[in-house]
């Protein structure tokens, strides 16, 4: 099952709901680990280091950021950037269905945009 991290603008409705549904789900959030405030290539790093896949809905830097570490051929275990105008139960599900059914490593350097259908 992946394990994620939720940025700190990501929307606490979801992170909520994937719990409430499926509380075996490993999801933290960016303050529940200290990096309130911290900046984005930050955050990918440490979310490398744990190997925690990223949920965002920062589209203007975070891809960037996230790239740049692909073609530094850093560690970037994968990001999903979930539009603000998904509505929060498909968000739900779809993070469900993914951290579920994807193997470890499957979203190596990759940024998926929600929503998927």
């Amino acid at each position: 099952m992946l394990r994620l991290l939720a940025d700190e603008d990501f929307n606490n409705q979801i992170v909520r709901g994937i719990l409430r549904r499926r509380p075996e789900i490993d999801i933290v959030r960016v303050q529940d680990v200290g990096l309130s405030n911290t900046d984005d290539p930050a955050i990918l790093e440490w979310a490398a280091q744990q190997g925690r896949i990223l949920l965002t809905h920062n589209v203007e830097t975070m891809t960037r950021y996230a790239y740049e570490r692909v073609q530094a051929e850093l560690a970037m275990p994968g990001g999903f950037e979930v539009s603000r105008s998904v509505p929060v139960g498909l968000a739900i599900e779809e993070i469900i269905l993914l951290a579920e059914g994807s193997f470890e490593g499957e979203w190596e350097g990759q940024v998926q945009y929600f929503p998927l259908r």
